[in-house]
Formats: structure tokens, C-alpha cells, sequence
């Protein structure tokens, strides 16, 4: 009987699995970038998996890209990411390596490799360590947390938080206000959102976030990387569905 049951659990493990997800939201905030301003993004995103080997495609659609002249030079689709990892399980900690390539539209495409450690316990804090080896080298470092709390049959609230640190290897890449290669921690992020399941397949996720920078440079280079030089902390929002089998 416990050989059946653990064949049966095995080869359930064994099954590739596939999630398509959806989401509109206010705004496109990436490492405390601004990378919309006044316009609807929508985001699909695509993933396959087997025994902890996954692929994903990720994009990004501005519907009315923001600009300060009024002329817009261009494409509403204007990014693509490709996502390559691998993910353990050790004891109480799960791991995952990866690799993420980033087509863009407005900027020179580059490239990351990223490995990230998640402890099993109350609040499942998350370290994650991104390295870019292309168009702009340097470090990008963030620990979270997170938790979710039931709230009525299987729909949960859930809460996080995030701090981050960047470290250009150059000042072309990122500088600080003294031209100097920028090096300090960089944005935080708080996070509430619901999770909504609707069946054994779909679920909707309503969320909303606020991006915040964690010190003066960081302040100073937000703002400076906003559409219109004025903004350095945001909020923004939306929903997603999801669709897994």
C-alpha cells in the first residue's frame, strides 16, 4: 500500500507542468525604474516545467507609451524576457539558479544569471543574487519576505515586503549624483494582494504595490531614471489571471 502511494506520488511529481498567466496593470516598475507613466501595461507570461527544470516567456505591452515631446517613436510591445532555471529542495531551503535574457525595444538587450535561496519557515525570507555579464554589468541583491493569511475557504491576502542593493561595475552602467559608479541600496518594495482561486485551473490575483527608494542616491537616481525627472516613489496596481495544468 505505501510502495502504491509512493509510485503514485512520483509519477504525479513527474508531470510536466505549464501556467499561462495574464495581468493589467497601472504601471511597470522594475528595480525602482519607472518604465511606464499614465497608460495601462499588460503583461503575459508563459511557463513550462519538469523535475524542477522550467522555461518562461514574459512580455510587456505598454498601451499608450509615455512621452515629454507627445511623439511617440516607440512600439507599444517593448520588451521580451526569456527565463531559463533549476530548483531544489535541501532540508528546510529551496534553491534555484537561472538565467534571464531581456529583449528590448527603447534600450540595448542584456543578459543575467541569478541564484536564490528561500528558507522553508515563518515568513520565508528570500535571498536572491542577479548578476547582468552583458550590456550592464554589475549586482542586483534583494532579501524579502513574505506571508499569506487565509481568508475565507481557500482565498488567501497576501503581504510582502522587499530591500535591495545595486552595484554597477561602471558608471555608464548606473551612476551616483558625483558621477561615481552607483554602489548603495537601492528601492524597497511593499506588497498586498488576494489570491483567488476559481477552480482547479484559474485564478485571479488583484494586487498593489509601492516602490520606494532605500537611500539618498537612490533617490537622486530614480528620479532622475523617471519619464518626467519629478518621481522617485510609486504606486501602481492591477490583476492577473492565471491558468495552470
Amino acid at each position: 500500500m505505501f510502495s502504491g502511494l509512493a509510485c503514485a506520488a512520483d509519477a504525479e511529481e513527474d508531470k510536466p507542468t505549464a501556467n499561462m498567466t495574464v495581468g493589467a496593470f497601472s504601471q511597470y516598475i522594475w528595480r525602482g525604474f519607472e518604465l511606464s507613466k499614465d497608460s495601462i501595461v499588460v503583461q503575459p507570461s508563459m511557463t513550462v516545467g519538469y523535475k524542477g527544470f522550467s522555461a518562461n516567456v514574459w512580455g510587456n505591452l505598454d498601451t499608450d507609451p509615455y512621452t515629454n515631446d507627445g511623439v511617440n517613436n516607440s512600439n507599444n510591445w517593448n520588451e521580451t524576457d526569456l527565463t531559463l532555471a533549476y530548483a531544489w529542495e535541501m532540508g528546510p531551503v529551496a534553491f534555484s539558479v537561472g538565467y534571464i535574457y531581456y529583449a528590448l525595444d527603447a534600450a540595448e538587450d542584456s543578459q543575467e544569471f541569478f541564484a536564490s535561496a528561500a528558507l522553508n519557515t515563518l515568513l520565508k525570507p528570500t535571498l536572491t543574487v542577479y548578476r547582468d555579464t552583458d550590456f550592464y554589468p554589475g549586482w542586483y541583491t534583494t532579501l524579502g519576505v513574505s506571508h499569506s493569511f487565509p481568508v475565507q475557504g481557500d482565498i488567501t491576502l497576501d503581504l510582502g515586503a522587499q530591500a535591495s542593493y545595486l552595484a554597477a561595475d561602471e558608471a555608464a552602467t548606473y551612476a551616483e549624483a558625483d558621477g561615481s559608479k552607483y554602489s548603495n541600496f537601492h528601492d524597497g518594495i511593499l506588497s498586498m494582494g488576494l489570491t483567488v482561486p476559481v477552480n482547479k485551473y484559474f485564478t485571479v490575483i488583484p494586487k498593489l504595490s509601492y516602490t520606494f527608494p532605500l537611500s539618498s542616491d537612490a533617490e537622486d537616481l530614480m528620479r532622475s531614471s523617471s519619464k518626467d525627472g519629478n518621481d522617485d516613489d510609486f504606486i501602481y496596481g492591477g490583476v492577473s489571471v492565471s491558468m495552470s495544468f
